[in-house]
Order: C-alpha cells, then structure tokens, then sequence
C-alpha cells in the first residue's frame, strides 16, 4: 500500500478522491493540501466522506509545508489535483516532490469522468474569467426554450463545513442564505437561480449526479458547469470549452487548458469585441493547432451599465471578480471596460486603501492596479472588502461581479453594476450545434 498527498484547491482533489482512492486499497491517502483558495487549508476530510477505512478522516494541510510532509509521513506518491496553473508551475512543484523523494501523478479522465444516465453538456474554459458562466446560462436556457429540463452542476466550492456540503441544492436566492454561500458561490449559483434553473453542487459528485438526475423537477439533461479551467467530472455528450484572446497562447499553457482543447467538439472564442484582432486570430491559428476538428464559434461579451451617469466625468473605483484576477490572472474586467468606454475622468487605484487580507490579495498578485477583487470567501473577509471600499476616494463604485454586492455589503457610495452576456457572431452558433445535439439519434 503506498502512502498519498493529494495536492488541491477544494474541488478536484475532494472529486479525486472520492473516485479514485476512497475504496482503493493500493493507496492509503495520508493528506490533503490546499492551495489557491483563502482559508481551506487546516480542516479534516470528515469520516462522513471518507468511510470506514479512515476511522479519524484525513487532515488538510498547507500545500508550502509540502517537503516536509513527504518525509514526515512517508510518502510515496503525491497527486496533482486542482487547476489553472501555468506548466511552469505545475512542472516546479513536480520538482519539489520529486527532491523530496516521491512520484508526481496526474489523473485522467478514464479514472475520474464518472457516467451519466442522462446527456451531459459541459461549458469548460481555458482560464479563469473566460465567460463559462455566460456560455452555460445560454445553453441551460435554450435547451429549457426547446422543451428540456435541464438541471445544472457546478464544479464543487465546499469552502465552508464540509459535512454540511457534501450534497447541495440550489432553487431559490434563500436556498444561498441556507447555506451560508460565501462571495464567490453566490456569483455561480445566483445567476442560474435567477434564470430557473435548478443548481446542485458540493462534495460527492456521484450523489450530487444520482439526485440531479431524479430532480423533483425532472431532468433529461445535465449542464455541467465547470470550474476554473478544469475538466468536467462527468463523461460529456457535449463538451464546449471556452477561449479568451486577451489571454492568447494560455490554451497551451496551462493545466489543464490543452486538455480541454484536446477533448472539445466545440470551442467558443469570447470577448472579439473589447480582443485585439491579431490576438483574436492568433487564438484560433492555435487552437486548429492543437484540435483540427472542433467547431470554433465566435462570441462577444458586450458589457450593459445600469447608470451611465454615475461613470461619466467621474472618480471611479472598480470591483470586479475575484477568482479571475487572483488565479485567473486577469488585470482587468468589464467594470474597466466600461468605465473607459464611459469616459470615467479616472480610475482610482485602490490598493493603499486596502483593509486585512486584501492587503495580502495585492501582495499576492502584483499585477492587480486599477481594480478591487471581490473577495469574500469569510464574513471577516467581506468585512474587509467593504471596509476597503469605504476607505478608497472616489466619485462612484463600478460592481461588475455576477451579483448585486449592495446585498452582500454595506456600499454607502453611489454605484452602477454592470452586466454582461454571451453573444455569438456570426455561424456556426450554439442554436445550430445544440439543435443538433438535441436531434441527434
């Protein structure tokens, strides 16, 4: 039996798990390590998901304590188990555990895709911020336009109590309030709610799919929404990944960007419209590189402000969304875009007025200038977003995050949202690709 660190960010290595070495008894999983995501580092994998082989759980521990970990608990084989980081990154943390004496490992699909009794469509991307949510709204609603129940699944983001989350339905904005859903799964999951749609997530990603195929609502497709730019836990019918061509040449540089690529029959490349038109052709020459056969659909983002006015002639500061600046690596968002676009006098730049942990966010990624991220994966950490936001001078607050943050936050500033969906250009298009799915013998 040889003894196993699972490397993870609270979504894949859990999946991983579960899948794969929960009832394996070639390995014995010692611990987790958590990474990327604030506070999920020093938690126990309950008893509750892990079974009777471990009696006490497994603990999760800090991915930085990894050499040490090695030889303190023997190990023989570390797991690779989360995403969106650079092949640079990835092949120097294989470096670390190899130093420390252990074998690197990555699972493929064969070994964590688990099979649906219903259709799956996946909406996957190539990085952080590249519009998934957009693309998997369009294609919940126009399969719904077509007579289907459709039930989404989002990629896991079980921040909190992980006894508590380990099956998660989502039908209603209370449904968010129940769960005590930080920042980031409210911009997820409010969104669908919002267009009818039923969400589940969570832990166990085989109950999750049994419950969302007997939804109470009916089900005759699964929308798999994915999470960063990691690959769909359920075998796809479909798989759609998503491209961002002010991030070019990332598809082929990121993991598990290229996978993606590799496996999609069809790949979307979004926001042509604020692009430069080399990077936008750039994108495509790579990605018929690397997939000749998949079907490449071409997409705006075009953003949508509610008060125009309050942008306009204005000191603007901007907040935008977290995970796309952080691990997206993203310095920009549509609240930028449009605030250039609507003439704002300046745009303010908030880090000196940052409050706790969003001083460490700015520390972290030095390339964030212009912007706040909307950080919240703890009540103490929305504290400090909204204390920032108060601390920083400026004529107006630009919120381009999923949600209306004024529900989540105390803004005693005058703000403006700003919105923005998929929009396809040109053919093919995803009615023609998902006509055709559905009519499919």
């Amino acid at each position: 039996m040889k003894n196993v660190i699972i490397l993870g960010a609270a979504g894949r290595d859990f999946h991983n798990f579960n899948v794969y070495f929960k009832n394996n008894h070639d390995y014995k999983v010692v611990a987790f390590t958590a990474t990327q995501i604030p506070d999920i580092a020093d938690r126990n994998y309950p008893i509750e998901l892990t079974g009777k082989h471990y009696p006490y759980g497994i603990s999760i521990l800090k991915e930085e304590d990894l050499p040490y970990l090695i030889k303190k608990l023997n190990v023989d084989v570390c797991v690779f188990s989360y995403s969106d980081v650079s092949y640079k990154r990835l092949m120097s943390l294989a470096s670390v555990v190899q130093a420390a004496g252990a074998d690197f490992r990555l699972l493929g699909p064969k070994n964590t895709m688990l099979n649906s009794l219903k259709p799956v469509v996946a909406v996957c991307a190539t990085r952080t911020g590249c519009g998934k949510s957009q693309t998997s709204l369009k294609v919940a609603e126009y399969l719904k336009s077509k007579g289907k129940k459709v039930v989404v699944i989002r990629h896991p983001m079980p921040y909190g109590n992980l006894k508590d989350q380990i099956v998660q339905r989502y039908s209603s904005v209370l449904d968010l309030q129940k769960n005590n859903c930080t920042i980031e799964e409210m911009e997820e999951y409010e969104p669908h709610i919002k267009q009818g749609n039923v969400i589940y997530s969570g832990v166990d990603y085989h109950d999750i799919l049994r419950e969302a195929e007997d939804d109470e609502k009916g089900c005759d497709v699964i929308v798999w929404d994915g999470g960063n730019n990691d690959m769909p836990f359920y075998k796809p019918d479909l798989m759609i990944t998503v491209a961002d061509p002010h991030r070019v040449g990332d598809e082929g540089s990121y993991y598990p960007s290229e996978t993606n690529i590799r496996m999609s029959d069809v790949i979307i490349i979004n926001k042509i419209d604020s692009a430069n038109a080399d990077d936008v052709n750039q994108l495509r020459s790579n990605i018929i590189a690397i997939n000749p056969k998949a079907t490449i659909v071409e997409a705006a983002s075009p953003v949508e402000v509610e008060d125009a006015s309050l942008i306009t002639g204005k000191r603007v500061l901007v907040v935008e969304d977290g995970p796309t600046l952080t691990h997206g690596g993203m310095s920009f968002g549509a609240g930028i875009i449009a605030s250039k676009k609507y003439g704002a006098a300046e745009i303010v730049k908030p880090a000196e007025y940052a409050e706790g942990s969003i001083k460490d966010v700015y520390k972290n990624n030095p390339h964030l200038e212009e912007v706040i991220p909307a950080m919240g994966y703890s009540n103490t950490q929305i504290k400090e977003l909204e204390a920032t936001i108060e601390n920083t001078p400026c004529d107006s607050v630009v919120i381009a995050t999923p949600i209306d943050l004024s529900r989540v936050l105390n803004i005693n500033k005058p703000y403006t949202r700003v919105k923005y969906a998929l929009q396809e250009i040109g053919k093919p298009d995803l009615t023609e690709i998902l006509d055709e799915f559905i009519n499919k013998p």
